[in-house]
């Protein structure tokens, strides 16, 4: 049995951060029921510039699987009426529209924690409920850019550029899994459910430790590095006669250990670099001198040699390298997910492994609403839903 089996959770959020939310549950075993405007379904079912075979997006295909879909019309008085019997049966709620816009659909915390006091109502919008950038529009790049992620990302001097990995989103989900397994133990204590409230401002302020710390530590901003490290040096990406590579020498062992691996024990007793905070104040300059030394050999003679001596360091993959490679397959991060209108289609593996339950996929990304029947039947059989008309008017 998969650790939270016997979890109803109800996904009422479209795009990133709300769904990636519900999937990481569902695949931990919660019963995830994603809730879908008639017609067109999340939005991001449409999105991409790209299809495989059928009509829902990889990127959709990519956010939702061990769901199951129902589509429900909640400016409907009779779709909102089923909404409030699933809401009798859920443990958790997950929507991430603009603060107030639950409220006005008659599905805000509430009033659905008055149907339902055990109810885990996870609210994930751009800037939180509350403050004057509350109800701002919420996107990733606002979020990086407004949370200082982007004043600190790229090249010195050079123009802004963005974390590609969606740090807002990504983080803000992550942080409702969180908040939302941290209040189902609550309740397990105290009986009630709670709000628990991410934003995509919070998680990638909250991930900005390092910057942060710069900036109280020294009074000044912190600004872009390119690949360098605030913390520690050399901790960055540099380049060899064929290409670029990373390597760490994060602390004082490691940094002695890279100088004998690249022959440059000369450096040993230079003053700017005797410490790491030496390194640190003086990285470019360390780097200019070591350059002429990394250009004499190839990524691959790099790496072995730094490996050989216990220094971090590895080649820049890109994605077809990385996906391809045996690390990656040993640890199982590409899957194969059958599908009823792709036949098949890859897909991301889990990235936390537990050893006497591990995840499932045990439903692919649902057809919009696919599960229609099934969910309402369930309703009926738990004496739910018992007007025929109010039925006939969900379909």
């Amino acid at each position: 049995m998969l650790p939270l089996a016997g979890i109803r959770v109800l996904d009422v959020s479209q795009v990133m951060a709300g769904p990636f939310c519900c999937m990481l549950l569902g695949d931990m075993g919660a019963d995830v029921i994603k809730i879908e405007p008639p017609k067109v379904g999340d939005q991001t079912r449409k999105s991409m510039g790209f299809r495989l075979k059928g009509e829902d997006s990889p990127g959709f295909l990519a956010l939702n699987r061990n769901k199951r879909s129902i589509t429900l019309d909640l400016k409907s008085e009779a779709d909102r009426e089923v909404l409030y019997a699933l809401v009798r049966t859920a443990d958790v709620l997950v929507e991430n529209g603009r603060p107030g816009v639950a409220d006005r659909l008659g599905m805000g915390y509430e009033i659905l924690s008055q149907v339902n006091p055990r109810l885990i109502y996870a609210s994930i919008s751009g800037f939180g409920p509350s403050g004057p950038w509350a109800q701002r529009p919420g996107f990733d790049l606002i979020a990086q850019a407004m949370s200082g992620v982007l004043s600190a990302t790229g090249t010195p001097g050079g123009e802004p550029v963005k974390s590609d990995i969606p740090v807002g989103d990504l983080g803000a989900g992550m942080f409702a899994v969180y908040g939302i397994l941290s209040a189902l133990l609550g309740r397990e204590k105290t009986g009630k459910g709670q709000l628990v409230s991410a934003s995509l401002f919070e998680a990638a302020l909250g991930l900005s430790v390092w910057e942060t710390t710069e900036y109280w530590g020294t009074g000044r901003s912190p600004k872009p590095l390119g690949t360098a490290n605030r913390m520690s040096a050399p901790y960055q990406a540099v380049k060899a006669k064929d290409g670029h590579f990373v390597f760490g020498a994060a602390n004082q062992k490691l940094w002695l250990a890279f100088l004998e691996a690249a022959g440059r024990m000369d450096l040993v007793d230079n003053p700017l670099y005797l410490t790491n905070t030496e390194r640190v104040a003086n990285y470019q300059a360390l780097i200019e001198e070591l350059n002429p030394t990394f250009a004499a050999r190839t990524v691959d003679e790099w790496v072995e040699a730094l490996l050989a001596k216990g220094v971090p360091a590895g080649p820049i993959l890109d994605y077809e390298q990385v996906l391809a490679s045996e690390h990656a397959q040993a640890r199982e991060m590409v899957q194969d997910i059958a599908h009823p209108t792709e036949g098949s289609f890859k897909a991301l593996g889990f990235p936390v492994k537990l050893s006497e339950t591990p995840q499932q996929v045990r439903m692919p990304p649902p057809l919009l609403d696919e599960h229609r029947e099934e969910i309402l039947g369930e309703l009926r059989e738990r004496g739910l839903l018992q007007d025929p008309a109010l039925e006939d008017a969900t379909k």
